[in-house]
């Protein structure tokens, strides 16, 4: 036996309601941080870390200084995971300091891919 047809308000109600999930999963996915980006407040205080403590050995525009640039162009090439590990570690002999006391490993991936990509926060 077949069961009865669905009547029009009941499919009326599905269609509404799949659009409305619909519409919330796009709304997440268009609205959702970059992976591995730090909340909105940290964002700002690297920002601020990056523009005042780096720049002031890169250059206030990080186009270098004491410092070398820190342009997407001059670290073109570069493995991620070096500059990490130079941000993290620092360079001893030199003037580049460890930051590793102020910024967590997620953290420093997270600058250097903004950096790489040339969209510094």
């Amino acid at each position: 036996m077949k069961p009865p047809p669905a009547s029009p308000l009941r499919l009326s109600l599905k269609c509404l309601l799949l659009l409305v999930c619909s519409a919330v999963l796009f709304y997440e996915s268009a609205h959702a941080e970059t992976p591995g980006a730090p909340a909105p407040a940290r964002t700002a205080e690297l920002q601020h870390l990056l523009r005042q403590d780096c720049g002031a050995c890169h250059g206030m525009t990080l186009q270098g200084g004491l410092g070398s640039p820190l342009t997407a162009a001059a670290l073109a090439g570069k493995p991620a995971d070096s500059l990490v590990a130079t941000l993290l570690d620092g360079r001893p002999g030199t003037a580049m300091p460890p930051w590793r006391p102020f910024i967590s490993e997620d953290e420093a991936r997270w600058l250097i891919r903004q950096l790489q990509q040339g969209s510094a926060p």
